[in-house]
C-alpha cells in the first residue's frame, strides 16, 4: 500500500478553533489525522500553536494564506512556515476584483514571482481552486487551466479541490491528468447526490474517489487533505465519517 498521510483543512473545524485552537489539534491526532493544514492561529500565538503542533507531532500539510498577504508581507508568512516546518504555502482563492481575463494574467505572473522567490528558500507554492475559475476564459483556457498550465516556466504548483472540480462542471479524474507531478496537495470532500449538490464527508457522495485516489498513488502527491467547508452538524463527526472511509479506500489503492 502506497502511503498516504491524511490531514484536516482547519477551516473546516474554524468555529471550534476560535474557541479552543489547541484543544481541536489535539482531538485531530486522537481521531488519527496525520496532520493538518493551516488557515489562521485564530487569535492565538504563534510559538503556543507551533508548541501544540510539536507535542502531538501533527505534520503540517501547508498554510493556506491570502493573495494579499504573499504579496505584501510574505518574510513573516515564511518565518511563519518554517516554524511549523511547513514546504508549502497556497493561495487559496482570488478576490473578485481579479477573476477576468487581465486580472489572471496579472495574477499568474505575481504568483510565479513568489514561487521563485519560495523556491529560493527551498519551498513552494500551490493555488486552491473553487468553481468560480472555470467561468473565465483566457487564452483559450479557462481561468484555472491558465494559473495551473503544466509548462516548465510556470512555478506555481495546484492543490486541486476534487469537489470544486465537479461543481465547476468538470470531471475530477480527467481534470488531474495533466498535473501529475505538480500536485503536492489536494483537496478530498464529496459531492451529495441531490439537486443542491452540496458538502460531503468523503465516501458518502457520488464522486469516484477509488478512481481519483488511484491515480493520486502516482502523481507524486504528498498529502491527502479534507476539507469539508459546511457540516450537517459537529464538523469532527463528519471528519470522523472521511477519515474512516479514507482509510478503507486507500487500502485498495
Amino acid at each position: 500500500m502506497a502511503d498516504f498521510p491524511h490531514a484536516v483543512q482547519l477551516f473546516t473545524v474554524r468555529e471550534q478553533a476560535q474557541e479552543d485552537f489547541p484543544g481541536v489539534l489535539r482531538t485531530l491526532k486522537k481521531m488519527g489525522w496525520s496532520g493538518v493544514e493551516l488557515a489562521g492561529l485564530h487569535g492565538y500565538p504563534l510559538a503556543d500553536i507551533v508548541a501544540v503542533v510539536k507535542e502531538t507531532g501533527l505534520g503540517v500539510a501547508g498554510m493556506h494564506v491570502s493573495l494579499d498577504r504573499l504579496t505584501t508581507d510574505l518574510r513573516q508568512v515564511v518565518e511563519e512556515a518554517r516554524a511549523f516546518d511547513a514546504r508549502d504555502l497556497v493561495c487559496p482563492s482570488l478576490p473578485e476584483s481579479v477573476r477576468t481575463e487581465d486580472g489572471y494574467r496579472e495574477v499568474r505572473q505575481r504568483l510565479n514571482g513568489i514561487a521563485a522567490e519560495l523556491a529560493r528558500q527551498e519551498m513552494r507554492l500551490c493555488y486552491h481552486n473553487h468553481a468560480f475559475e472555470f467561468a473565465a476564459t483566457v487564452d483559450g483556457k479557462s481561468g484555472l487551466e491558465y494559473l495551473l498550465e503544466p509548462t516548465g516556466t510556470n512555478l506555481l504548483l495546484a492543490e486541486p479541490d476534487v469537489y470544486w472540480i465537479a461543481k465547476g462542471g468538470r470531471d475530477p479524474l480527467a481534470f488531474l491528468g495533466p498535473y501529475k507531478g505538480r500536485m503536492p496537495l489536494i483537496h478530498l470532500k464529496d459531492m451529495t447526490d441531490d439537486e443542491e449538490k452540496a458538502f460531503a464527508a468523503v465516501g458518502t457522495g457520488v464522486l469516484d474517489f477509488p478512481a481519483i485516489l488511484s491515480f493520486c498513488a502516482s502523481a507524486g502527491v504528498e498529502w491527502y487533505v479534507v476539507e469539508q467547508d459546511v457540516c450537517p452538524g459537529n464538523p469532527l463527526d463528519s471528519l470522523a465519517v472521511s477519515l474512516e472511509n479514507l482509510e478503507r479506500l486507500t487500502e485498495r489503492a
